[in-house]
């Protein structure tokens, strides 16, 4: 069975006893930093490692940067061989609302760092749990280091210059993964200017899921992206969001729908509206 992209909690249930079996809790809460970690010592899956995005998935921000930027990329790959990551190991990522938090992982991971062997838990803890499927409280054991060294693919991110180009070029595609209101600019709860970047298309990473939070089958993503990408190829789009997170909810729906090779904006809205000589569109 090919483990990259989304598995079903069925597959992962068959997978639990394989030695090569990563599973990483990456629930969080923007209002609450910490529920993310108090969610997972309440109940998570066995041998999961909590993933936490402030702590794990991103580093401090400054002034000028986003919310969340990128930690090195030595640094994650040393991380992951700290949990225990080999590159033979089956790594799967999951969080209790509709895999936004999980992509995050997923995208640094697979796309960023090259490893061949990453999912996000289709449904996530909501599905595993409504089948029956175990949980516990036990905090995992820490592993014996592992050898993932990982190579980190410059070309997978761009900066807010090449964003602003892009979105200005029909030959490209910027896609605003955000909720339509924050993109149209009537309400702003985060960062400290309203709007999106002039040129962006909205594809909030809501529209990619069911009611349930599981993934839209992968035809039906793909017509949903061919209304916007045209005949504009997968590789030369960028999406963004507030902070480099549900962008790649977005990136990973693509890569479902077998539209790979689209590019994340890391700063994202957060980074761009605090430089306040950025353009910025509403409506």
């Amino acid at each position: 069975m090919a483990w990259h992209t989304i598995v079903s909690a069925e597959q992962a249930a068959a997978r639990l006893a394989d030695p090569r079996l990563r599973i990483f809790d990456c629930r969080y809460d923007l209002a609450r930093p910490e529920a993310g970690r108090e969610a997972y010592l309440r109940g998570h899956l066995p041998g999961a490692i909590h993933a936490d995005l402030h702590h794990d998935l991103a580093v401090p921000e400054t002034p000028t940067s986003g919310r969340h930027p990128l930690p090195a990329a030595d640094g994650f790959a040393a991380r992951l061989r700290a949990w225990g990551i080999d590159d033979d190991s089956l790594l799967l990522a999951y969080d209790d609302a509709n895999g936004m938090w999980a992509a995050r992982f997923w995208w640094m991971a697979a796309k960023w760092l090259g490893h061949a062997h990453v999912a996000v838990l289709d449904g996530g803890l909501r599905r595993w749990a409504a089948l029956g499927l175990p949980v516990t409280t036990e905090v995992a054991a820490p592993r014996p280091a592992g050898t993932f060294v990982g190579h980190c693919d410059a070309a997978t991110t761009v900066d807010a210059d090449t964003t602003q180009a892009a979105a200005l070029d029909p030959e490209q595609r910027v896609l605003d993964a955000r909720a339509p209101e924050r993109y149209r600019g009537d309400i702003e709860p985060i960062d400290r200017v309203a709007g999106h970047i002039p040129g962006a298309l909205n594809h909030p990473s809501s529209s990619v899921v069911a009611a349930d939070g599981t993934f839209l089958p992968a035809a039906e993503l793909r017509v949903r992206f061919a209304t916007q990408l045209g005949a504009v190829p997968p590789g030369q789009a960028i999406a963004y969001c507030g902070s480099g997170v549900s962008a790649c909810h977005v990136l990973l729906a693509m890569e479902r729908a077998g539209l790979p090779g689209g590019r994340l904006y890391p700063g994202s809205w957060s980074e761009w509206s605090r430089d306040p000589a950025r353009a910025v569109a509403r409506g």
